[in-house]
């Protein structure tokens, strides 16, 4: 039993179960959202840790086998992608004690964000197709309530576009499970990964490879079907605008990752043109979508959507480097765009305000928030020393070498644009004079989302912000140990043998190609073990 793997998804899990018990004490569910979320950082910390010294961690619920119960399996992707959501859960739950007011705490925001983290960390872990559409589906739940809470009306008009594309993500998702559980028998993915190398129906798996990556696109927000998101991010508090921000989009990216490096890696080359002028499709139009607004939350929105293109180009041009300049990419916009939105809240406690004309005079006001976002933006914008140079620098180098030249170039002038805007935020609210019509006291009672007082207390949100502006440099300075792991990362996922066999005990030839089911189940026979289906 490796209890770790399976602890960052009940953790959560028993913190929002404990948050409903003391449903009338406000003190104890922030207590709880802290204390929860420390001990969610915690045990991801050690399945890195854990992973990191194994490379695979397995865990048979049940003790049923693979393929016959439900697996979670942990490789260096997934363990990442985890000790990513403990540090972004434990910022949220810091940061919101100083901007969720009473109202938005009396109707269940600290049990849905567990759930939510329960959600995201559950399909990062899960080695079964069908509970990954079940993780999905918790994220959903927990994400629309979580939007629509204090039923604005721009809320209620966000939360209406992204269910309704989500749910047809889903229908398209489960329809896509379906068919392929009817044609394989089996919905472990290792197990679909073997059997599939051996499919008849070669129509019918290309169809199926279509399918799924049209559900994961939408719920990652690549083009064309990523206006939901933009037209959502921005209405909920700040706090839940960073947490989907940070995390929620990326889990689409991940099963991208998950599912064409494992299950549908023969076809690939088939779909990997449409994949790569999606995700450069994605880029351009986020951009020019960020480019043309004044709103700060509305900006930030549109970024996610572009930077979504940067790691489905890794995914796309698919050789080790670029699903590990990918893998990059993920990881320092989990960290960068996260720490944007919080800054985008703080800008609106001491301004009233999120649009850019009426802000102005923070570098004077706030210097250290001005180096925090200084910091983060540069970094989304690919400059030197910051983490966001070396992803870009993978991915530009990866395209390059792999004869993607058009691709690489507009990666690079994307860059280019997130960069004005990035300046655009910067002139506006921190380099120009606060206009006149706006003198708004700094000195002014904090307001809570849902309009409510709330204890003056801006360090619970200078705290989170100054520590990932602080991991996002440090990943800049030290990118060594950390491309080390991307290149890990790389390593497996282009390898997907590694992780068949640690769920299956599957055989791999001499020359490493995997075997196929019959073969496995004649040495299984010859062993005197149980015989798999």
């Amino acid at each position: 039993m490796r209890p770790e793997v399976a602890l960052p998804v009940l953790l959560p899990l028993l913190s929002g179960a404990i948050s409903l018990l003391f449903w009338r004490s406000r003190p104890m569910q922030r207590f709880i959202a802290v204390a929860g979320n420390v001990a969610l950082l915690v045990v991801s910390l050690w399945l890195f840790v854990a992973t990191l010294s194994d490379g695979y961690i397995t865990m048979q619920m049940g003790n049923w086998p693979a393929p016959f119960g439900i697996t979670l399996v942990a490789d260096m992707l997934s363990a990442v992608m985890v000790l990513l959501t403990g540090i972004i859960g434990l910022a949220m739950g810091i940061y919101s004690l100083a901007t969720t007011g009473r109202g938005h705490e009396k109707f269940g925001y600290y049990p849905l964000m567990h759930l939510l983290l329960a959600g995201v960390a559950g399909a990062f872990l899960t080695g079964d197709i069908f509970n990954l559409y079940v993780w999905f589906e918790v994220m959903l739940v927990a994400s629309f309530a979580l939007l629509t809470l204090g039923g604005e009306r721009a809320q209620m008009e966000g939360a209406i576009k992204y269910v309704t594309l989500n749910l047809l993500a889903s229908v398209i998702f489960l329809t896509a499970v379906g068919l392929l559980y009817g044609t394989l028998g089996t919905l472990n993915m290792a197990d679909i990964a073997l059997r599939l190398d051996v499919a008849e129906h070669t129509g019918m798996v290309e169809v199926l490879a279509v399918m799924f990556m049209v559900a994961f696109g939408i719920k990652a927000a690549a083009f064309p079907l990523f206006f939901w998101l933009p037209a959502s991010y921005h209405t909920p508090s700040v706090a839940v605008s960073a947490l989907f921000a940070g995390l929620l989009t990326k889990v689409g990216v991940y099963s991208l990752f998950r599912v064409f490096t494992l299950m549908f890696d023969q076809t690939m080359g088939y779909l990997q043109d449409i994949m790569l002028w999606g995700a450069v499709f994605t880029m351009v139009t986020g951009v020019l979508g960020a480019a043309a607004q004044h709103e700060f939350r509305r900006i930030l929105s549109f970024h996610i959507v572009s930077q979504i293109g940067y790691m489905i180009l890794g995914l796309a041009l698919y050789t080790p480097l670029a699903i590990a300049g990918g893998a990059f990419a993920i990881m320092h916009n989990i960290v960068v765009k996260t720490n944007l939105f919080l800054i985008s809240g703080i800008t609106h406690r001491l301004q009233g305000t999120y649009q850019l004309k009426k802000m102005g005079g923070l570098y004077r006001e706030r210097p250290w928030l001005a180096v925090a976002f200084f910091i983060s933006a540069f970094s989304l914008a690919g400059i030197p020393p910051l983490s966001g140079f070396f992803a870009k620098f993978v991915l530009v180098r990866a395209g390059l070498e792999a004869g993607a030249y058009v691709a690489t170039g507009f990666a690079l002038a994307v860059g280019l644009m997130t960069l004005y805007s990035m300046v655009k935020i910067w002139n506006e609210v921190f380099w120009k004079a606060l206009p006149e019509d706006n003198l708004v006291p700094s000195s002014q009672t904090p307001v809570g989302d849902d309009g409510r007082l709330v204890k003056p207390s801006l360090w619970m949100m200078y705290l989170p912000v100054g520590v990932l502006a602080l991991m996002s440099l440090l990943i800049g300075l030290f990118a060594e140990p950390v491309m080390n792991v991307m290149t890990a990362i790389g390593d497996q996922l282009t390898t997907p043998s590694g992780y068949i066999e640690a769920v299956l005990g599957a055989s791999v030839s001499p020359e490493g190609a995997l075997a196929s089911p019959g073969e496995i189940q004649a040495e299984e026979t010859e062993n005197g073990s149980e015989d798999l289906p």
